[in-house]
């Protein structure tokens, strides 16, 4: 595939772990430099194989981009910096154990703008029955290390919704996460996958009702403090937006890069492999879909609804050819009724309920 249209987005998975998480259902393995160091050297065979140009924004995700040695992980990051534009962002998931200084020192020699770090909890019990190496001590000491090596733009993911996780427990983490004085937070709600640890021993699932709870919590406490939610689950202040992952939610063109990785370009989304002997006999793409006009729509509305800004109704008829309202007028009625959708003139987006039963909403329209 070789993409002749505006500059796009580059993810890149690294799926190599010191330790695996009891919730984890990414593609990832446990860390041996024996292959490592030939999944790096296959990984910029594809990348190649892209003819990039420019992009936009650079995302290296996992499992644990850190875990790589320095020497791979510098090969990686010199062979990728000259594909961001002047002013691009160039994000790298970090996790707390391995976030050392030599890889700070790197990150910063080769152009890395944002770091995204696993906290995904404070409470140093609860960390361990996920399965985390490190404490809420051990977050406190990285992140401030990270911000003396220049880095001010840094996002820590937190999790809720644990087995046994009281409101208190919730608000107390939400403390704690704070107090990191970071101007970006993801949090995400625990979801217990097939092939996880916790769904093989039954881990229990938050009711509804109770997620819904906490989600109000985390959104009231959070605003609180000046943090704008601009995506379901992604709230930041100062303006520090993931550029990246907004060319997610708009639905826009990116290359997926590396084991399990997905990507979305020329109108073809395709799926990597996950089966690492294939990967390394350069045997990439799993699958591939033509995306029709129909499941364009559908990609749209699932992607772009996330956004508490929604959509612009003239990016929408610019991209289809048709206006939302005109296409899904009888649909939307009920939902604009209830003030759950809000349509402007302008824009399309949901309510503050909306967001929180956003999927009942989507399947009745899509």
């Amino acid at each position: 595939m070789n993409s002749k249209t505006k500059n796009k987005s580059l993810y890149i998975h690294i799926p190599f772990c010191d330790h695996i998480c009891k919730y984890c259902d990414f593609t990832k393995l446990f860390y041996n430099e024996k292959f490592a160091k030939p999944y790096v050297k296959k990984l910029l065979e594809e990348i190649d194989s892209y003819h990039i140009n420019k992009v936009n924004t650079i995302y290296i995700g996992g499992g644990t981009p850190t875990s790589l040695n320095d020497e791979d992980f510098e090969t990686l990051l010199k062979k990728v910096k000259s594909f961001l534009i002047d002013g691009g962002e160039f994000t790298v998931e970090a996790n707390v154990e391995n976030l050392t200084d030599s890889k700070l020192v790197l990150m910063d020699k080769y152009g890395v703008t944002r770091l995204s770090i696993g906290v995904e909890s404070t409470q140093n019990s609860r960390l361990k029955e996920i399965g985390r190496s490190h404490t809420y001590e051990d977050a406190v000491r990285v992140v401030n290390k990270a911000k003396k090596h220049n880095f001010d733009s840094i996002n820590v993911d937190l999790i809720y919704g644990f087995d046994g996780q009281s409101e208190e427990d919730l608000k107390n983490d939400l403390k704690n996460i704070l107090a990191l004085d970071t101007d970006h937070i993801s949090i995400y709600s625990l979801i217990v996958s097939p092939g996880t640890v916790f769904y093989n021993v039954k881990y229990p699932v938050q009711s509804e009702d109770a997620s819904r709870a906490f989600y109000e919590i985390i959104l009231n406490t959070l605003r609180e403090h000046g943090y704008k939610r601009y995506e379901i689950s992604n709230f930041a202040r100062n303006g520090k937006y993931s550029k990246h992952n907004i060319v997610y939610w708009k639905d826009e063109e990116y290359y997926g890069c590396g084991l399990g990785a997905s990507g979305y370009i020329d109108g073809v989304r395709y799926e990597n492999t996950k089966n690492l002997d294939n990967y390394l006999n350069g045997e990439f793409i799993d699958s591939k879909e033509v995306v029709s006009k129909e499941k364009d729509f559908t990609y749209y509305l699932l992607t772009n609804l996330r956004m508490e800004d929604g959509f612009l109704r003239k990016d929408f008829k610019d991209r289809f050819g048709i206006d939302f309202v005109d296409k899904y007028k009888e649909k939307i009625a009920p939902f604009m009724s209830s003030g759950d959708l809000i349509v402007t003139e302008k824009e399309v987006k949901l309510s503050d309920n909306g967001l929180l039963i956003m999927d009942y909403i989507l399947l009745k329209i899509i």
